[in-house]
């Protein structure tokens, strides 16, 4: 059987039959809008993602998900990209580990500002694309999205499991189907550094920004956003391929300042 005929019906909380979508890029986000869609469910994607790193990775991402928005004709709201803001709310956070303290306070920035653009503009259900990955833990994106919802009445934060029913192996067939991006990391540029960081040390290459696409032959999944015990790495294997793992032009913009050689 189709596993696409498989979708439930899907009900919004309160029967609400108008959701904001957030939405962290084409690939988790395109079986959300399809399952929406199929459904009868109006929806709007809000993509606000100021975590994603290089600003090449970022408009990458960002017109992979305004593109397949166009071809089913849902409207698109592009957020802003206060990279600054980002570093200032996980300062201190740089070397924890994936599904950690930084992840949480990253997820509260991104659904806080999700809550805030219902609340202004008459959406009372909001949702997001994230804990479709297997790479990220539900029940911590749940708990920062009723977090950030709480702060406003009249908006609720939907809290359903989209890879039941099959909806992490279609994430990966509608991404074949339309050639999506395939970005190999989380997204911010501590997953990066520690995904690089790993690859070197597998004798893999560090990841080349915006060369892979998936495509209907492919039969492999994206790589993990690796996690590495960081607080345990001796501080001269963190200096020796910091430079190569995230490149001058950050570090010297940054000083350095969010990458404590511990």
């Amino acid at each position: 059987m189709n596993p696409i005929t498989q979708r439930p019906h899907l009900i919004p909380p309160n029967g609400e039959k108008k959701i904001l979508l957030h939405s962290c890029c084409a690939p988790c986000s395109g079986e959300l809008m399809e399952a929406l869609t199929q459904s009868g469910i109006e929806y709007t994607i809000f993509f606000y993602n100021p975590n994603i790193h290089p600003q090449k990775e970022y408009e990458i991402r960002k017109q992979e998900n305004i593109r397949f928005a166009q071809k089913v004709n849902v409207p698109f709201i592009d957020a802003d990209y206060d990279r600054d803001n980002w570093f200032t709310r996980v300062k201190g956070l740089e070397w924890e580990p994936e599904k950690g303290k930084r992840c949480s306070a990253c997820f509260d920035m991104r659904f806080e500002r999700t809550a805030l653009y219902a609340h202004e503009h008459n959406f009372k259900v909001i949702t997001s694309s994230l804990g479709l990955s297997r790479w990220k833990d539900m029940d911590q994106i749940n708990d920062c999205g009723v977090r950030a919802a709480a702060h406003y009445p009249d908006v609720i934060y939907w809290t359903y499991n989209w890879r039941k029913r099959g909806g992490s192996s279609r994430m990966y067939e509608i991404a074949k189907r339309e050639n999506f991006y395939q970005q190999e990391y989380c997204g911010c540029v501590y997953s990066l550094r520690d995904t690089n960081l790993w690859r070197l040390k597998n004798g893999k290459t560090r990841i080349a920004i915006g060369t892979k696409y998936y495509s209907p032959s492919a039969s492999l999944k994206p790589s993990a956003a690796v996690s590495t015990s960081n607080k345990q790495e001796n501080s001269s294997l963190r200096s020796s391929h910091l430079l190569c793992c995230i490149g001058k032009e950050f570090l010297a913009a940054r000083k350095v300042l969010y990458f404590p050689m511990l």
